[in-house]
């Protein structure tokens, strides 16, 4: 009689059906949200740090016991970390600070891994680097930060670059400037990165993003030719904005058409003239007048390093590296020689001076041939 009980409830075990993993893991999520509810409604300051509730009618996150008034269940969502909140669009209580209290060994790690990106964007950023940075090997690092976050360093790189990108187009920054200043190599990376995010051409996204705000500046401005071919000379009312060098009258109306689409231009051969000579003699090696005005848009990175390029005297270089160490960002080679790279102003903020670390010339937006000669005839008149 024991023996068929004992079968009995075998064969009952046998044809009742056993959860699953995904349903006990399901079931064991929801037992521990139910818990951290109820933590949130007894303001348990015990369990701050173990986790933050989210609230997705005010878009904040805030630690168990904020004094707050509690919300409805039904908008709340938890996560382990605060990262992990921001990294969902969520925003930082000001009255019980969330962040202050995270209890999570990782996190400091992570939050500081994130500082460093957003403050080096402009840099060749890599895997290898931060983890140099931060005294971690890569895997332990690439680990801890999916962990956290959800996405890859490198996936968070690319979306501050994105932001980066955004906002300096939404200033007005021309395109190539925008790419540079975020760290992009090249602007065909740039177009495959940003198009499908964007939904549209970076350039579309400027003219939608600052048309709107815009004021149409008149841009008066002339050619002529220049011991470097056909120049460009291009001002405002506040100064010059443009020098650039080209083949041909057809390329320098382009590039000005580019670098001001919404401008009133207006050829003015005339008023132009002194400016003209001035920079004609510059390109010859000549002293240049301290007082001659200048009107460029810059981010910040960009304005220290056309800054310190405006103190490499005449006829002397300096390596990209040195330029980097000279404004307090020894490991910003790479960027510098973007911002090199977007200089509007040709010769009067001298790009030319910078080269490589081995002596070689490097790039020149203009084209090497023009920075060979820029330099013998600087050297030549040094003599």
């Amino acid at each position: 009689m024991a023996t068929n009980a004992i079968l009995s409830e075998e064969e009952t075990m046998k044809r009742t059906p056993q959860p699953t993993a995904a349903q006990t893991a399901v079931q064991a999520a929801v037992q521990i949200n139910d818990r951290r509810w109820q933590a949130v409604l007894d303001r348990d300051r015990s369990l701050d740090g173990t986790f933050v509730f989210a609230v997705s009618s005010t878009g904040i996150f805030c630690r168990p016991s904020c004094p707050a008034k509690r919300p409805r269940r039904e908008n709340v969502s938890f996560f382990d970390h605060a990262l992990q909140a921001e990294q969902s669009g969520y925003r930082a209580c000001l009255r019980c600070r969330p962040k202050a209290v995270d209890g999570n060994p990782q996190s400091a790690l992570v939050r500081s891994m994130c500082r460093y990106i957003e403050q080096h964007i402009e840099g060749q950023l890599t895997l290898s680097l931060l983890a140099k940075e931060f005294r971690r090997s890569p895997f332990h690092l690439q680990r801890t930060f999916k962990s956290a976050l959800g996405v890859s360093p490198k996936a968070y790189m690319d979306a501050c670059r994105l932001r980066q990108v955004k906002q300096n187009l939404q200033a007005g920054h021309s395109v190539t400037t925008a790419l540079y200043a975020a760290g992009y190599g090249s602007s065909s990376r740039l177009y495959e990165r940003t198009a499908a995010q964007l939904g549209m051409t970076p350039e579309k996204y400027r003219r939608g993003a600052v048309a709107a705000v815009v004021r149409y500046t008149i841009v008066r401005y002339t050619t002529a030719n220049s011991p470097l071919g056909r120049m460009l000379i291009a001002a405002t009312d506040k100064g010059i904005c443009a020098i650039q060098f080209g083949d041909s009258e057809q390329q320098l109306q382009q590039g000005l058409m580019r670098e001001f689409p919404f401008a009133v231009r207006r050829r003015d051969d005339a008023a132009m003239s002194p400016w003209r000579d001035h920079l004609t003699r510059l390109i010859q090696g000549h002293e240049i007048n301290p007082s001659l005005p200048l009107d460029i848009r810059a981010t910040a990175f960009q304005r220290r390093v056309w800054e310190a390029l405006q103190k490499i005297p005449r006829g002397e270089t300096r390596s990209y590296s040195a330029v980097a160490k000279k404004i307090g960002m020894p490991k910003a080679s790479r960027a510098v020689a973007r911002a090199c790279a977007t200089n509007p102003v040709a010769v009067a903020i001298p790009c030319h001076r910078v080269v490589r670390q081995d002596g070689e010339l490097g790039g020149y937006r203009w084209g090497v041939e023009r920075k060979q000669q820029l330099l013998a005839m600087e050297k030549q008149a040094r003599a």
